[in-house]
């Protein structure tokens, strides 16, 4: 019996790391689509995503916070402030498609790679102007309450968050693979000069996909401010950093790849952030988690460059 006692509290720590994971993992996914997306239409690594996310997360906090205060249902804040997040992020992708990347498209593939940097930055600095530097508390708008499984414990947020991400992924699938935008959409990641030869308006189908991605992005930012409680102008640095490497390593450029990516991603990040002190004998603790995805990232780069479900496809037109 002795010998059985120390499996309970294992178990309960192991699970709780799942939960964590599968959580954070949605998340990563999320964001990951939207680089997988702009990726697969155009060869382009928009790293400026991660602040597009960071200006859905605080445009739907201050629009909670102005609704709160007007005395209007947090059902109905939570709802009006993602929706006036998710416009807000259609039009900043819009814009930085238009302003920052249609001039280079046919330039080298250094120069929208730097301008994307720089657009992540002023992004960044609009941010500390307009928010400030502080962290912001989030108010409270989805249910509070917790579940019991296996002595471990998941949170509703946590539950809805999990949902809602592959909920998007099923919608996302289904437009690219069945409307006639998404055949649009296919038809000039093959190659956008031969679709305008076939009729398909190229710009049109690139700007779609930069303002779906970037609506996407909104929702990944409400969902990471209600998980973690805060949002501040520098949240999108490293979230986008780690959402890119859930995508590469599902594959960049691959939908479900992106999907499988991110929530692997996520596990991998629980439990190392779980275990990492376990396994170092208190040297390095859970606030090494970010290492893990770094570590992943390089390990995929080198032995699987195209990814766990990505395909190696020859140059486009």
């Amino acid at each position: 019996m002795g010998d059985c006692q120390p499996i309970i509290p294992a178990v309960d720590i192991f699970l709780q790391q799942i939960f964590n994971g599968l959580t954070l993992g949605s998340i990563y996914a999320l964001v990951a689509l939207g680089y997988t997306m702009v990726y697969g239409i155009m060869g382009l690594i928009n790293f400026a995503h991660g602040e597009v996310v960071m200006i859905g997360a605080l445009t739907a906090l201050a629009t909670a916070k102005a609704l709160l205060a007007a005395g209007v249902p947090p059902p109905l804040v939570l709802l009006l402030a993602l929706l006036v997040a998710t416009l807000v992020c259609m039009a900043l992708g819009a814009a930085i498609e238009r302003v920052a990347y249609r001039p280079l498209r046919n330039a080298p593939r250094l120069a929208p790679l730097i301008t994307a940097i720089g657009v992540s930055i002023v992004l960044q600095q609009v941010a500390m102007l307009v928010w400030g530097r502080n962290y912001h508390s989030v108010p409270q708008l989805l249910p509070a309450g917790s579940y019991e499984i296996l002595g471990a414990q998941i949170t509703e947020v946590q539950l809805i968050i999990m949902a809602v991400a592959a909920s998007t992924m099923l919608g996302l699938m289904q437009l690219v693979n069945r409307t006639r935008l998404g055949r649009a959409m296919r038809a000039t990641s093959e190659s956008p000069a031969i679709a305008a030869l076939m009729g398909v308006d190229a710009n049109r189908i690139i700007m779609l996909t930069f303002v779906i991605g970037s609506g996407l992005g909104a929702l990944a930012g409400v969902m990471v401010s209600a998980n973690y409680g805060i949002a501040h102008y520098h949240m999108g640095f490293l979230l986008g950093l780690k959402a890119f490497t859930a995508a590469v390593l599902g594959g960049i450029g691959n939908l479900a790849g992106a999907m499988v990516g991110g929530l692997l991603l996520g596990i991998i990040e629980a439990l190392g952030a779980g275990y990492i002190g376990d396994l170092t004998g208190g040297v390095l603790g859970s606030n090494y988690q970010d290492v893990f995805a770094f570590f992943v990232l390089i390990v995929v780069l080198i032995f699987r460059p195209s990814g766990l479900m990505g395909e190696k496809v020859a140059e486009r037109a």
